[in-house]
């Protein structure tokens, strides 16, 4: 199953990055979350370019000035084949643009949440099922 990780980051603001792996090599999908994903049900998210794979596992400084990152929470996630995703060869890239519901299995994050699109940012939704 491919990963996910949730780093805290403490520029420009404190804040936490949702990194997915899509495929085995290409950039890993990324969100800033603005609000605690340890409280509540429901985040703002804010797409960003894909991040180098090495965070995955990174925890320090960010080249450029740009503070550093710890690790908040790490797993595996899976999109269930009724997300806007589907399912099939691909279909970890279209939540990139489309969004979805995945299973996660992490150490602090276990459950299935769901990634929605919007403007002017997307929200980020655990679901309580």
């Amino acid at each position: 199953m491919p990963r996910f990780t949730i780093l805290t980051h403490d520029q420009p603001v404190l804040h936490w990055d949702l990194l997915l792996e899509l495929d085995e090599a290409g950039p890993l999908a990324t969100w800033r979350i603005l609000d605690d994903p340890g409280r509540g049900v429901q985040w703002r998210a804010e797409p960003l370019p894909g991040h180098r794979r090495e965070y995955l596992d990174y925890e320090g400084p960010v080249s450029g000035d740009r503070g550093s990152v710890a690790g908040w929470d790490t797993g595996e996630y899976e999109l269930e084949a009724g997300s806007a995703a589907g399912s099939g060869a691909g279909a970890a890239a279209v939540v990139t643009q489309q969004g979805g519901v995945m299973a996660c299995q992490g150490s602090r994050w276990q459950g299935r949440i769901e990634l929605i699109p919007g403007q002017p940012h997307w929200t980020l939704r655990r679901l309580t099922d």
